[in-house]
């Protein structure tokens, strides 16, 4: 008997190993996923067993498009391309990065900057301090008062107290409104703001967000990952007088969005525009405020553009100062305001700096939300103490104060010209219509599509202004971003461009885009 145990052991052993010997890993059932051996010939974390959130997720500003682009860049300066190409490199107009496509730093902020990080050899190399103007010097003494354990050391997790108390006195200054400190963050640029109360807005996927559309992807993006739905409201489009926002509008979408059974919690609005460039006039403005003290909405503000206004006629108002201009019946309107060191003529972008404000939040909620920034430590401290000088630029008779305004003069002065330039340009072309941008850094140009290009689109399963746009770079270098990716009305076509480059290089690429439109109308039948 013990021998014909040990028999069918052995047999049952040998069969299982000739079964397991044959299985591919797709086949391997669950069950052994827990066994050394398994878990070291497969992978727990795969694109489908992501959250399916993240999948989800778009964010176009940083797409296909942009990742061919990286590529083709590769291909040029490797050699390595399999075609030959009428540019050198590709112009990057996806996303509004100045720098990087040759804007000069100021010479205040980098002085400042520059003195704060080298706070630790002020002592024992005072030659390093020689050549710097004398009031960059004071304000990298200030900042280190403020924040004595320099740059590379935990800052609060509001952000340095110093900064956020004149972040509060150029608010104040601005709006004819007081500030409280304590009520203001810094944040690491003005999209960890925007994520930062989106998580605290969404709970389900029945909590809505009212964003604009055409919008900046960041407010979609969100709303998917964190499992919300989108409440897009439409702005008009007027090839003549640019893009307005609607009230109305606003209403209807609200009201649509209840009757499905979405709770809308928050009304997004971008002011100056991105990526359609209006200005909201301070009428527009009450009309938003008393909709959302009436409906109980969040009224989220998206300012960082507001130094950036170009049209004749038109100007930045914040929302804080039109929510207090109405009186002390709207002190509890809540309110969260977003600015950045990445717009404007600073143009930081990598060094992550900006801030929040909110106004009239429940006591309770605030709690929260410094529980929340206390979970990422802190904001990085190098861009806190760029916040500090955007909000305090050198004043009349600082050393500095000549050359800053001549380079914050001359940067504004080319953005506006370099604003009209484009979008002469644009309405050159056949089936294009784009109004001048009235502020922020892009033009967004409708565009009429061949039948045929919107056949061939739906044949490879993309949308008709994304095969326009990598096309369009594939021929001429210019890296543009498809309207599909900030949504727009259904049978409109667009393209968000900065207008971030010097002449010298948007020029030639706008000879390129004119004999691309051309040939691209003529490849798909014309319009």
């Amino acid at each position: 008997t013990v021998q014909r145990v040990s028999c069918i052991i052995r047999v049952g052993f040998q069969l299982v190993a000739k079964f397991l010997a044959h299985l591919t890993l797709d086949q391997a059932p669950r069950c052994f996923s827990s066994c050394p051996a398994a878990a070291m010939s497969s992978k727990q974390l795969t694109v489908d067993s992501l959250n399916p959130r993240v999948r989800e997720m778009q964010y176009a500003v940083r797409g296909k498009i942009v990742i061919r682009a990286d590529e083709i860049n590769h291909e040029l300066s490797e050699g390595t391309g399999a075609r030959v190409r009428a540019f050198d490199s590709v112009v990057a107009t996806n996303v509004g990065n100045p720098q990087s496509v040759g804007q000069v730093p100021l010479t205040f902020p980098r002085e400042v900057l520059a003195l704060c990080e080298l706070a630790p050899l002020w002592e024992s190399r005072p030659e390093l301090l020689s050549g710097f103007t004398p009031d960059a010097i004071a304000r990298a003494r200030e900042l280190m008062a403020y924040n004595p354990h320099g740059t590379g050391a935990y800052s609060n997790s509001k952000g340095v107290e110093g900064v956020r108390r004149n972040v509060a006195a150029f608010l104040q200054e601005r709006d004819g409104h007081a500030a409280d400190a304590n009520n203001i963050y810094l944040i690491n640029g003005a999209s960890e703001g925007i994520t930062f109360l989106m998580t605290m807005l969404i709970r389900s996927q029945q909590d809505g967000i009212m964003i604009p559309i055409p919008q900046y992807p960041i407010y979609s993006a969100l709303c998917s990952l964190l499992g919300g739905q989108k409440v897009g409201y439409y702005l008009d489009e007027d090839k003549d007088k640019g893009w307005t926002l609607n009230v109305d509008e606003m209403k209807r979408a609200l009201n649509e969005a209840r009757g499905r059974g979405v709770e809308v919690r928050a009304l997004a609005v971008i002011n100056p525009g991105n990526p359609t460039g209006n200005v909201v006039g301070e009428p527009e403005m009450r009309e938003i405020v008393e909709l959302c003290k009436r409906e109980r909405l969040v009224l989220l503000a998206d300012e960082v553009y507001q130094e950036n206004v170009y049209a004749a006629g038109k100007k930045f108002t914040s929302f804080k100062k039109v929510v207090r201009d109405m009186g002390p019946s709207y002190d509890g309107v809540e309110l969260v305001s977003f600015h950045s060191l990445s717009k404007g003529f600073l143009g930081e972008c990598g060094h992550r700096g900006g801030y929040m404000e909110m106004c009239g939040l429940d006591p309770a909620v605030l709690d929260q939300a410094y529980k929340m920034a206390s979970a990422r430590l802190c904001p990085n401290v190098p861009g806190q103490l760029l916040v500090d000088v955007m909000v305090r630029p050198p004043r009349q008779g600082d050393p500095s104060h000549a050359r800053y305004a001549e380079e914050r003069g001359g940067i504004l002065a080319a953005l506006k010209s370099k604003a009209e330039a484009l979008a002469e340009v644009l309405n050159t072309l056949e089936g294009v219509t784009c109004a001048p941008p009235e502020g922020a850094m892009y033009a967004f140009p409708s565009i009429t599509l061949p039948a045929k290009a919107v056949a061939a689109a739906e044949q490879q399963g993309v949308a008709p202004d994304f095969l326009y746009c990598m096309e369009l770079l594939e021929e001429t270098g210019l890296c543009v971003v498809p309207g599909s990716g900030f949504l727009q009305r259904d049978g409109t076509w667009h393209y968000r461009t900065t207008f971030l480059p010097p002449p010298a290089m948007m020029i030639p690429a706008l000879d390129r885009l004119r004999a691309f439109h051309a040939s691209f109308l003529a490849r798909y039948g014309g319009i």
